[in-house]
């Protein structure tokens, strides 16, 4: 998900806020589901942007497969 606003951003368990997560994945300093795999991450990321956020299929799933497998989580497996 881009994070375009601050109120979209993720929480550390102190209640600071990361830019690094989104809060739909990331709240209370932990990720919200911890056992999705990267294809249900990328699955689930293109849904949301083409349902909620107006974004094609294409766009969707072009800058979810760019962006997701470069996050952090996603690199140290």
């Amino acid at each position: 998900m881009p994070l375009l606003e601050e109120s979209f951003v993720g929480t550390y368990a102190d209640g600071s806020r990361t830019w690094e997560y989104c809060m739909f994945c990331f709240q209370d300093g932990a990720f919200t589901q911890p056992h999705q795999t990267l294809e249900e991450m990328v699955q689930s990321s293109i849904g949301f942007m083409t349902s909620d956020l107006g974004f094609s299929r294409e766009d969707a799933e072009k800058l979810s497969r760019s962006v997701i497998p470069e996050l952090r989580r996603w690199k140290q497996l």
